[in-house]
């Protein structure tokens, strides 16, 4: 019971929620996410762990970045379909969608 919990406690988040989202079109970096949603690094990180840890999200270094991604696997999966058509429709999430097209990681985060 406690591993259900917290799952949904980790999608009990807006801001989680659109995380998920974005990760949906393409791997990020914090710096990405941190610009898209407009949030402080550390909030954005806290929110990266929780994810992480109900095992929605992975991660994996790349030289000086730290990407993001879905988790292909686990029980936390089989929640994101679910989810995500849940959420598609969301104005925010359209939002994000657009302004993840203007972030360039190299200009943003430096070389």
């Amino acid at each position: 019971m406690r591993e259900i919990t917290k799952l949904f406690k980790a999608l009990s988040d807006p801001n989680r929620l659109r995380i998920l989202k974005m990760l949906e079109i393409k791997p990020l970096c914090v710096c990405e996410i941190t610009e898209a949603l407009r949030l402080a690094t550390s909030t954005v990180s806290k929110h990266l762990s929780i994810l992480r840890n109900a095992g929605f999200i992975s991660d994996q270094k790349d030289a000086k970045w730290v990407n993001y991604t879905l988790k292909p696997e686990g029980k936390a999966c089989g929640l994101l379909p679910i989810v995500s058509a849940w959420l598609d429709n969301a104005d925010p999430i359209k939002s994000d969608a657009e302004h993840l097209k203007t972030i360039d990681r190299v200009n943003l985060c430096g070389n």
